[in-house]
Protein backbone atom coordinates (compact mmCIF):
# COMPACT_ATOMS: atom_id res chain seq x y z
CA UNK A 1 0.00 0.00 0.00
CA UNK A 2 2.35 2.12 0.74
CA UNK A 3 4.22 1.35 -2.83
CA UNK A 4 1.25 2.76 -4.53
CA UNK A 5 0.76 5.70 -2.64
CA UNK A 6 4.00 6.68 -3.27
CA UNK A 7 3.65 5.87 -6.88
CA UNK A 8 0.63 7.54 -7.14
CA UNK A 9 1.82 10.81 -5.78
CA UNK A 10 5.28 10.77 -7.88
CA UNK A 11 2.83 10.18 -11.20
CA UNK A 12 0.91 13.52 -9.55
CA UNK A 13 4.01 15.22 -9.06
CA UNK A 14 4.82 14.91 -12.61
CA UNK A 15 2.02 14.79 -14.53
CA UNK A 16 1.35 18.57 -12.92
CA UNK A 17 4.81 20.00 -14.69
CA UNK A 18 3.19 19.85 -18.34
CA UNK A 19 1.21 22.52 -19.23
CA UNK A 20 -2.45 22.83 -18.11
CA UNK A 21 -4.14 23.19 -21.18
CA UNK A 22 -5.01 19.19 -21.01
CA UNK A 23 -2.53 18.55 -24.05
CA UNK A 24 0.48 16.62 -23.78
CA UNK A 25 4.17 18.27 -25.00
CA UNK A 26 3.14 16.52 -28.67
CA UNK A 27 -0.39 17.79 -28.78
CA UNK A 28 -2.32 14.86 -27.83
CA UNK A 29 -5.39 15.20 -26.02
CA UNK A 30 -5.63 13.67 -22.52
CA UNK A 31 -9.23 13.57 -21.53
CA UNK A 32 -11.85 11.21 -23.22
CA UNK A 33 -13.39 12.70 -26.37
CA UNK A 34 -16.58 11.49 -28.47
CA UNK A 35 -15.81 8.91 -29.95
CA UNK A 36 -13.62 7.14 -27.66
CA UNK A 37 -14.18 2.98 -26.80
CA UNK A 38 -12.40 2.57 -23.02
CA UNK A 39 -11.41 -1.00 -21.27
CA UNK A 40 -10.90 -1.11 -17.23
CA UNK A 41 -8.45 -3.60 -15.75
CA UNK A 42 -7.30 -3.89 -12.01
CA UNK A 43 -4.49 -1.16 -11.19
CA UNK A 44 -2.71 -2.49 -8.37
CA UNK A 45 -0.47 -5.18 -10.00
CA UNK A 46 0.43 -2.53 -12.52
CA UNK A 47 1.18 -0.23 -9.89
CA UNK A 48 2.59 -2.89 -7.53
CA UNK A 49 4.89 -3.63 -10.88
CA UNK A 50 6.03 0.37 -11.09
CA UNK A 51 6.33 0.48 -7.51
CA UNK A 52 9.22 -2.00 -7.30
CA UNK A 53 11.30 0.75 -8.87
CA UNK A 54 11.17 2.59 -5.98
CA UNK A 55 11.96 -0.08 -3.23
CA UNK A 56 14.68 -2.28 -2.58
CA UNK A 57 12.08 -5.57 -3.35
CA UNK A 58 12.34 -5.65 -6.98
CA UNK A 59 9.50 -5.18 -9.63
CA UNK A 60 6.94 -8.22 -10.07
CA UNK A 61 5.91 -8.74 -13.49
CA UNK A 62 2.51 -7.78 -13.31
CA UNK A 63 -1.17 -9.28 -14.27
CA UNK A 64 -3.98 -8.21 -15.92
CA UNK A 65 -7.19 -8.49 -13.52
CA UNK A 66 -10.93 -7.64 -14.02
CA UNK A 67 -11.75 -4.47 -12.14
CA UNK A 68 -13.92 -5.50 -9.16
CA UNK A 69 -15.70 -7.53 -11.33
CA UNK A 70 -16.55 -11.48 -11.38
CA UNK A 71 -14.47 -12.13 -14.20
CA UNK A 72 -16.66 -10.09 -16.62
CA UNK A 73 -15.14 -8.12 -19.50
CA UNK A 74 -15.73 -4.52 -18.94
CA UNK A 75 -16.25 -1.44 -21.00
CA UNK A 76 -17.30 2.04 -22.49
CA UNK A 77 -18.71 4.50 -25.43
CA UNK A 78 -18.21 7.82 -25.19
CA UNK A 79 -21.33 9.30 -26.03
CA UNK A 80 -19.25 12.89 -25.67
CA UNK A 81 -16.75 14.38 -23.33
CA UNK A 82 -19.21 14.34 -20.50
CA UNK A 83 -21.22 11.17 -21.08
CA UNK A 84 -20.14 7.25 -21.47
CA UNK A 85 -22.65 4.33 -22.14
CA UNK A 86 -21.11 1.57 -19.93
CA UNK A 87 -21.73 -2.60 -20.87
CA UNK A 88 -19.74 -5.92 -19.48
CA UNK A 89 -20.19 -9.23 -20.65
CA UNK A 90 -19.16 -12.33 -19.47
CA UNK A 91 -20.51 -15.55 -21.39
CA UNK A 92 -19.12 -18.48 -19.81
CA UNK A 93 -19.61 -21.81 -21.35
CA UNK A 94 -17.69 -25.07 -21.38
CA UNK A 95 -17.58 -28.97 -20.37
CA UNK A 96 -15.07 -31.32 -18.57
CA UNK A 97 -15.09 -35.41 -18.49
CA UNK A 98 -13.38 -37.39 -16.52
CA UNK A 99 -12.21 -41.28 -17.73
CA UNK A 100 -11.13 -43.96 -14.62
CA UNK A 101 -11.13 -47.23 -15.22
CA UNK A 102 -11.83 -50.29 -13.32
CA UNK A 103 -11.73 -54.41 -13.56
CA UNK A 104 -13.76 -55.68 -15.81
CA UNK A 105 -16.60 -57.82 -13.56
CA UNK A 106 -17.22 -60.14 -16.29
CA UNK A 107 -13.29 -61.68 -15.95
CA UNK A 108 -13.22 -64.81 -15.01
CA UNK A 109 -9.77 -66.04 -15.79
CA UNK A 110 -6.73 -66.08 -13.90
CA UNK A 111 -4.89 -63.44 -15.29
CA UNK A 112 -4.55 -59.66 -14.79
CA UNK A 113 -8.12 -58.77 -15.27
CA UNK A 114 -9.04 -56.33 -18.30
CA UNK A 115 -10.66 -52.90 -17.56
CA UNK A 116 -13.42 -50.56 -18.72
CA UNK A 117 -13.90 -47.02 -18.38
CA UNK A 118 -16.17 -45.38 -16.07
CA UNK A 119 -16.54 -41.79 -17.02
CA UNK A 120 -17.96 -38.53 -16.10
CA UNK A 121 -18.78 -35.33 -17.52
CA UNK A 122 -19.50 -31.96 -16.23
CA UNK A 123 -20.85 -28.88 -18.49
CA UNK A 124 -21.67 -25.64 -17.23
CA UNK A 125 -22.67 -22.28 -18.19
CA UNK A 126 -22.31 -18.55 -16.62
CA UNK A 127 -23.20 -15.48 -18.31
CA UNK A 128 -23.53 -12.14 -17.30
CA UNK A 129 -24.66 -9.05 -19.27
CA UNK A 130 -24.78 -5.23 -17.66
CA UNK A 131 -25.10 -2.24 -19.69
CA UNK A 132 -25.65 1.39 -18.03
CA UNK A 133 -24.64 5.16 -18.23
CA UNK A 134 -21.81 7.47 -17.05
CA UNK A 135 -21.59 10.85 -16.60
CA UNK A 136 -18.70 13.28 -15.66
CA UNK A 137 -17.67 16.19 -14.11
CA UNK A 138 -14.39 18.40 -14.01
CA UNK A 139 -12.45 20.10 -16.34
CA UNK A 140 -9.08 19.26 -15.20
CA UNK A 141 -6.69 15.67 -15.06
CA UNK A 142 -9.35 14.87 -11.74
CA UNK A 143 -12.45 13.63 -13.12
CA UNK A 144 -15.21 12.48 -11.36
CA UNK A 145 -18.23 10.38 -12.19
CA UNK A 146 -21.27 8.88 -11.11
CA UNK A 147 -24.10 6.81 -13.28
CA UNK A 148 -26.32 3.32 -12.65
CA UNK A 149 -25.77 0.02 -13.88
CA UNK A 150 -28.32 -3.56 -14.80
CA UNK A 151 -27.09 -6.74 -14.81
CA UNK A 152 -28.75 -10.15 -15.28
CA UNK A 153 -26.92 -13.42 -14.61
CA UNK A 154 -27.97 -17.22 -15.93
CA UNK A 155 -26.40 -20.07 -14.85
CA UNK A 156 -26.36 -23.93 -14.31
CA UNK A 157 -25.00 -27.07 -14.10
CA UNK A 158 -24.96 -30.57 -15.04
CA UNK A 159 -23.36 -33.85 -14.18
CA UNK A 160 -23.99 -37.21 -16.24
CA UNK A 161 -21.88 -40.20 -14.93
CA UNK A 162 -21.72 -43.60 -17.08
CA UNK A 163 -19.96 -46.83 -15.88
CA UNK A 164 -18.66 -49.75 -17.68
CA UNK A 165 -19.81 -52.55 -15.19
CA UNK A 166 -23.20 -53.05 -15.54
CA UNK A 167 -25.84 -53.41 -12.75
CA UNK A 168 -27.77 -56.52 -13.03
CA UNK A 169 -29.24 -59.67 -11.70
CA UNK A 170 -26.13 -61.63 -12.12
CA UNK A 171 -24.02 -58.53 -10.54
CA UNK A 172 -25.90 -56.45 -7.88
CA UNK A 173 -23.39 -54.23 -6.88
CA UNK A 174 -21.07 -53.47 -9.72
CA UNK A 175 -17.20 -52.30 -9.29
CA UNK A 176 -17.93 -48.83 -10.20
CA UNK A 177 -16.15 -45.64 -9.59
CA UNK A 178 -16.51 -42.92 -6.77
CA UNK A 179 -16.28 -39.61 -8.20
CA UNK A 180 -14.93 -36.85 -6.26
CA UNK A 181 -14.76 -32.59 -7.24
CA UNK A 182 -11.69 -33.09 -9.31
CA UNK A 183 -12.63 -36.63 -10.99
CA UNK A 184 -11.93 -39.95 -9.53
CA UNK A 185 -11.76 -40.63 -6.00
CA UNK A 186 -11.39 -44.56 -5.86
CA UNK A 187 -13.78 -47.43 -6.68
CA UNK A 188 -16.07 -50.10 -4.85
CA UNK A 189 -18.88 -52.50 -5.23
CA UNK A 190 -22.07 -50.42 -5.18
CA UNK A 191 -25.68 -51.03 -4.80
CA UNK A 192 -26.79 -47.84 -5.99
CA UNK A 193 -24.75 -44.88 -8.01
CA UNK A 194 -25.86 -41.53 -9.20
CA UNK A 195 -26.28 -41.40 -12.97
CA UNK A 196 -27.17 -37.72 -13.76
CA UNK A 197 -26.89 -34.87 -11.18
CA UNK A 198 -28.24 -31.34 -12.66
CA UNK A 199 -28.54 -28.29 -10.85
CA UNK A 200 -31.41 -25.87 -11.61
CA UNK A 201 -31.38 -23.09 -13.74
CA UNK A 202 -30.39 -19.76 -12.23
CA UNK A 203 -31.36 -16.25 -13.08
CA UNK A 204 -30.55 -12.96 -11.13
CA UNK A 205 -30.20 -9.40 -11.14
CA UNK A 206 -28.89 -6.22 -10.55
CA UNK A 207 -29.27 -2.70 -10.11
CA UNK A 208 -25.90 -0.51 -8.77
CA UNK A 209 -25.26 3.20 -8.51
CA UNK A 210 -21.66 4.19 -8.71
CA UNK A 211 -19.52 6.55 -7.96
CA UNK A 212 -15.53 7.47 -8.71
CA UNK A 213 -12.82 9.33 -9.86
CA UNK A 214 -10.15 9.14 -11.61
CA UNK A 215 -6.77 10.90 -12.18
CA UNK A 216 -5.32 11.39 -15.94
CA UNK A 217 -1.67 10.53 -15.28
CA UNK A 218 -0.57 10.69 -19.36
CA UNK A 219 -2.82 11.09 -22.79
CA UNK A 220 -6.10 8.57 -22.55
CA UNK A 221 -4.56 6.84 -19.66
CA UNK A 222 -6.40 7.39 -16.03
CA UNK A 223 -5.95 5.58 -12.52
CA UNK A 224 -9.06 6.27 -10.33
CA UNK A 225 -10.89 4.58 -7.39
CA UNK A 226 -15.11 3.31 -7.97
CA UNK A 227 -17.40 2.68 -5.22
CA UNK A 228 -21.05 1.75 -5.51
CA UNK A 229 -24.26 0.40 -4.05
CA UNK A 230 -26.40 -2.14 -5.42
CA UNK A 231 -29.27 -4.35 -4.90
CA UNK A 232 -29.28 -7.70 -6.43
CA UNK A 233 -31.38 -10.89 -6.86
CA UNK A 234 -30.56 -14.28 -7.91
CA UNK A 235 -33.35 -17.05 -7.77
CA UNK A 236 -31.46 -21.24 -8.37
CA UNK A 237 -34.62 -23.57 -9.12
CA UNK A 238 -34.47 -26.92 -8.03
CA UNK A 239 -32.75 -29.54 -9.84
CA UNK A 240 -32.73 -33.55 -10.44
CA UNK A 241 -30.57 -35.95 -9.32
CA UNK A 242 -30.96 -39.52 -11.29
CA UNK A 243 -29.87 -42.90 -9.52
CA UNK A 244 -29.62 -46.34 -10.64
CA UNK A 245 -30.10 -49.66 -8.29
CA UNK A 246 -32.14 -52.69 -8.21
CA UNK A 247 -35.78 -52.97 -6.83
CA UNK A 248 -36.86 -56.03 -5.03
CA UNK A 249 -37.11 -58.55 -7.78
CA UNK A 250 -33.57 -57.61 -9.58
CA UNK A 251 -34.87 -55.19 -11.78
CA UNK A 252 -32.77 -52.41 -12.83
CA UNK A 253 -34.67 -49.17 -11.77
CA UNK A 254 -33.66 -45.14 -12.10
CA UNK A 255 -35.19 -43.20 -9.55
CA UNK A 256 -35.18 -39.20 -9.58
CA UNK A 257 -35.41 -37.22 -6.88
CA UNK A 258 -34.56 -33.50 -6.71
CA UNK A 259 -31.68 -30.85 -5.51
CA UNK A 260 -32.99 -27.66 -3.92
CA UNK A 261 -33.03 -24.62 -4.96
CA UNK A 262 -31.62 -21.37 -3.79
CA UNK A 263 -32.88 -17.88 -3.59
CA UNK A 264 -30.65 -14.96 -2.70
CA UNK A 265 -31.19 -11.24 -1.95
CA UNK A 266 -28.72 -8.45 -0.94
CA UNK A 267 -29.36 -4.44 -0.46
CA UNK A 268 -25.15 -3.15 0.58
CA UNK A 269 -22.26 -0.99 -0.32
CA UNK A 270 -20.86 -2.87 -3.29
CA UNK A 271 -22.21 -6.58 -2.52
CA UNK A 272 -20.94 -9.16 -3.81
CA UNK A 273 -22.40 -11.99 -2.92
CA UNK A 274 -23.92 -13.57 -5.34
CA UNK A 275 -20.78 -13.32 -7.86
CA UNK A 276 -22.76 -10.53 -10.06
CA UNK A 277 -22.25 -7.21 -8.31
CA UNK A 278 -19.33 -5.29 -8.88
CA UNK A 279 -17.19 -4.59 -5.51
CA UNK A 280 -14.94 -1.24 -4.79
CA UNK A 281 -11.84 -1.32 -6.99
CA UNK A 282 -8.78 0.96 -7.83
CA UNK A 283 -8.90 0.29 -11.85
CA UNK A 284 -6.40 1.45 -14.43
CA UNK A 285 -8.93 2.64 -17.71
CA UNK A 286 -7.16 2.84 -20.79
CA UNK A 287 -9.24 5.05 -23.87
CA UNK A 288 -8.58 4.76 -27.30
Amino acid sequence: MKKTILLLAVAFGITNVFAQDLKSKKDEPILPEAGDWAISVDAKPVLNYLGGFLSNAGAVSPTWGYPGTPLAITGKYFKDEKTAFRAMVRIGLGSTTYTNYVNDQTYTGTGTPPTVKDTRKVSQHNIILGGGMEMRKGKTRLQGYYGGMLYIMLGGSDTTNAYGNSMNKTYANPLSTTWGSNGAAGAGPMSSRITQDKAGSTFGFGLRGFIGAEYFIFPKMAVGAEFGWGIGMSNRGDGTIKTESLDVNLNEQIVSGKNGGKKQFGLDTDINSMQMMPTASLNLTLHF
